[in-house]
């Protein structure tokens, strides 16, 4: 019987790392923190790898997630846009347009244990619009889909410095809702988080 030809990877669908944030609590650059030997934004971009093309990382200019990127494109907030996940996601919307992508993939870098088929189920589910992930504690809208033609939707949404609530904006797409635990999207907070889920994966 001949060998089954893997599929290809999603060519419509382009792939973010969301990589922009202080990390205060962490006490460094949680994007560079290391997991499996690997940082943590790289670990990141490989699981959207699998699902997507191509993949980039939103990060702060001189930041070490830039830093690591190597030859992944690395984007950044608009000046003026406001701080928060909006900011990156808008820039990869914007991104991923001139790519030719349909959709825009988005998984933030702090959650190092995500399922494998994570993105995939979120990209299904998406269709022509947008799907984000939740679990029994409610919507983790950082783990989701975006269609291409909200980058207006959300310039008009952080206009002048405002930044709503993720969830809401992909709410207001009519987002598809993707059930996930609890436990398969851990996001790191602390070294000491990060330290505790390594040993107890081994």
């Amino acid at each position: 019987m001949a060998l089954q030809t893997p599929s290809p990877p999603f060519q419509d669908v382009a792939g973010l790392v969301l990589a922009g944030g202080r990390s205060i609590r962490f006490g460094g650059e949680k994007a560079a923190a290391l997991f499996g030997g690997q940082p943590l934004v790289l670990r990141a971009a490989g699981r959207l790898a699998a699902a997507c093309a191509p993949v980039a990382i939103n990060a702060r200019p001189g930041s070490e997630a830039e830093r690591l990127a190597g030859t992944l494109p690395v984007l950044h907030d608009r000046p003026g846009d406001p701080e928060g996940p909006l900011a990156g996601i808008r820039a990869g919307l914007a991104w991923a347009r001139g790519q030719g992508a349909a959709g825009l993939a988005v998984i933030p870098c702090d959650a190092p244990v995500t399922p494998d088929d994570l993105v995939t189920r979120l990209i299904a589910r998406a269709g022509n619009g947008a799907a984000m992930a939740e679990t029994e504690d409610g919507a983790e809208p950082l783990f989701a889909v975006w269609p291409v033609w909200a980058l207006a939707r959300l310039d008009e949404a952080i206009a002048q410095g405002a930044h709503p609530p993720t969830w809401r904006v992909l709410h207001d797409l009519g987002a598809a809702r993707v059930r996930f635990s609890a436990a398969d999207l851990v996001n790191i907070n602390t070294r000491e988080e990060l330290e505790a889920l390594e040993a107890r994966l081994g």
